[in-house]
């Protein structure tokens, strides 16, 4: 069983995701804990209901920004469970989750080949403290386990639950299969959570990856270097660089994902990058050179035997495939006339993003002209050899250090156990799996939350705003009674 766990601050938005597959007959409300409100599946009362069954909670604090609590819980498409037993199992997880004594309603949905449970809860107490997410991944995939053994579900690892977790939202847009804007942020809330760049050109080249577009919307003359930017719009690719369907503005996917939330990305990055966090990999750059060296050879001994060796773009888009198995992505920019100006790599192992000029001017767009004509320089050449050679020392070491690692010494006498430094690898972007529980389980994962505070419902949500208001005059009456004593 896989669980998703997504934080909002828009408590109709998240019944109403539910409730419009209530409406359109593909989900179920099959229990509720603390639900003061008759539960009659009718549209407009169960909204209105439910909504005054949260509001002494979320009355009681309103400096939480996101207290609303959407969960998904999704067993592997072959355990049979009835309504009482998704029932149980929701009540088990809450339970366990610190959410037992909260009120929450229980929707099954049957939209799709299996069926999975969705919960909307809150993290605010009847005491209006805030429920801790302290270690709520850890919790939640400890819990999962737990629960397998208890309902007969079956089992998988915690790294298997990892990657499934990762891969249901890393995949490339596939705008044939429909859903589009639930493509694309879900894509994007990974994406931007996970990976390391530094530019908005960075970003779009790793967007570009993932059959996404993304352009800035200016205000200003066209050229206008200091036009400033309004927004971003993301479009969904077909696999080519062109943008099929419509556009989506960044305010869909919410705030995170906006022009000056990337900004301030941006510059943490920056900032990280400067002070030594993360840099490029020198098994990254080894490959590529070695790969430059090894056409660079073939393009001299062509023109060596008077043949036309000059690489077409079909031949450059061969050339930055051949790394695909190795976990990285090669993405090129070129102007009119077809001369490359930009190329970015995208280490996807350890989920960072470089243009070709921080890696060194041995890759950078300059290089690359000069390689895929057959003029690239000995001096070029031999840096590229010392780049080639120091990828293959570091591997070597790291595969001895490994090694070692594998069959440790046992410690000296006198030896603290618990000093020894921990280290912490990021975890390698989830490749196509063998068929397995892994990509069973994967399949099957794709009706899940939108990203970020996905289910808000975006427009003028006119009952909400009725509850916002009827929740502060609440809280007026409250200082109001408070003054008067």
């Amino acid at each position: 069983m896989v669980a998703k766990i997504t934080n909002g601050s828009s408590l109709y938005g998240a019944l109403a995701y539910n409730q419009n597959k209530v409406d359109a007959g593909t989900a179920r409300i099959i229990s509720s804990n603390r639900i003061a409100a008759d539960i009659d599946n009718s549209p407009g009362g169960t909204m209105h209901n439910l909504m005054l069954s949260f509001e002494d909670y979320l009355s009681a604090n309103t400096r939480t920004e996101k207290p609303i609590v959407h969960i998904s819980l999704n067993p592997d498409p072959q355990d049979r469970l009835s309504d009482e037993q998704y029932s149980e199992l929701a009540k088990e997880y809450m339970q366990r989750m610190g959410f037992g004594d909260q009120p929450y309603v229980v929707y099954l949905h049957e939209d799709i080949d299996r069926k999975h449970i969705h919960i909307v809860t809150t993290r605010i107490d009847e005491k209006g403290k805030r429920i801790s997410d302290s270690y709520e991944h850890r919790r939640s995939v400890n819990t999962d386990r737990q629960l397998e053994i208890m309902f007969g579900l079956k089992q998988i690892s915690d790294k298997e639950a990892e990657a499934v977790a990762a891969a249901l939202w890393l995949k490339k847009v596939d705008y044939a299969a429909g859903d589009v804007k639930r493509q694309i942020g879900n894509t994007l809330r990974s994406v931007i959570k996970d990976y390391r760049y530094q530019t908005f050109g960075e970003f779009s080249a790793l967007l570009s990856c993932f059959n996404i577009d993304v352009k800035q919307v200016k205000i200003g003359d066209e050229g206008d270097n200091e036009a400033r930017v309004a927004g971003l719009v993301y479009s969904a690719t077909d696999g080519k660089g062109n943008i099929v369907g419509t556009p989506f503005k960044s305010s869909l996917f919410g705030k995170a994902f906006g022009h000056e939330a990337l900004e301030k990305r941006f510059l943490k990055n920056q900032e990280d990058f400067k002070a030594g966090a993360f840099a490029p990999a020198p098994a990254m750059t080894s490959v590529i050179a070695k790969a430059m060296l090894a056409t660079a050879g073939q393009i001299a001994s062509a023109f060596a035997r008077g043949q036309v060796a000059l690489l077409s773009v079909a031949d450059q888009a061969a050339f930055a495939e051949q790394f695909h198995d190795k976990g990285i992505d090669m993405v090129f920019r070129r102007n009119e006339q077809g001369r490359i100006y930009g190329v970015t790599f995208i280490d996807h192992n350890r989920r960072e993003v470089y243009n070709g000029s921080r890696l060194g001017k041995e890759f950078s767009a300059n290089t690359f002209n000069d390689l895929f004509s057959g003029k690239l320089s000995g001096q070029a050449q031999s840096a590229l050899l010392r780049l080639a050679a120091a990828g293959t020392k570091t591997e070597a070491q790291g595969a001895a250090t490994h090694a070692r690692s594998a069959s440790p010494p046992p410690p000296a006498a006198g030896t603290d156990k618990s000093r020894a430094p921990a280290t912490r690898e990021r975890p390698p972007i989830p490749t196509t799996p063998e068929p397995s529980t892994v990509s069973t389980v994967l399949s099957a994962i794709e009706d899940v939350l939108a990203p970020g505070d996905s289910f808000q419902h975006h427009g003028p949500d006119y009952q909400e705003e009725a509850f916002a208001r009827l929740m502060r005059k609440k809280k007026k009456h409250k200082k109001k009674t408070g003054r008067s004593l």
